[in-house]
């Protein structure tokens, strides 16, 4: 008996190692974009399946890109960095007409302020605002939609900063 109680004491002496870790809590596999980025019809066809409309519309200089509407306001989505019409990266862009009445002076704090877009004035000091998401390479379909819900989480802010309709 006495060998039993030296036995226990000595292995209470001895520090217990440490539970090993709980692994990682399992992922969903993610989807990702295809190579090259998507084409215009992509795009279109995935606005739409998060419930916005979204029409392919041509400039005056040929140029085509997508209309949509988000929050009651028209926006704009380019498709800078195509090739054989995959892009690997797409332009969130809109501007809000006020007649030249805008106090553009406000424009650099939301730019120091809100890191996501950027915030400009045109040739008639109407405010704009783009926000650009790369798609490619190494994007995913879950990445992209985190990115267009901070764009509109960050319009939102933008037009009741500015009482922009």
């Amino acid at each position: 008996m006495a060998q039993s109680a030296e036995a226990a004491s000595a292995a209470a002496a001895i520090p217990q190692q440490p539970p090993a870790p709980a692994p990682p809590p399992a992922t969903s596999p993610m989807s990702p974009i295809p190579d090259g980025g998507l084409t215009l019809e992509d795009i279109v066809v995935w606005l739409q399946g998060g419930g916005y409309s979204a029409k392919v519309v041509t400039a005056e200089d040929g140029k085509r890109h997508i209309l949509s509407y988000t929050q009651g306001v028209p926006f704009d989505v380019f498709t800078p960095n195509c090739t054989d019409g995959r892009c690997a990266s797409l332009s969130l862009v809109i501007a809000f007409s006020t007649k030249g009445k805008f106090d553009v002076s406000q424009l650099n704090q939301w730019n120091c302020d809100v890191p996501w877009c950027k915030a400009y004035y045109d040739g008639v000091n109407d405010p704009c605002l783009d926000m650009d998401i790369s798609l490619w390479p190494g994007g995913t379909y879950e990445s992209l939609n985190d990115q267009f819900a901070t764009w509109n989480t960050v319009l939102a802010k933008f037009i009741a900063q500015y009482s922009l309709r």
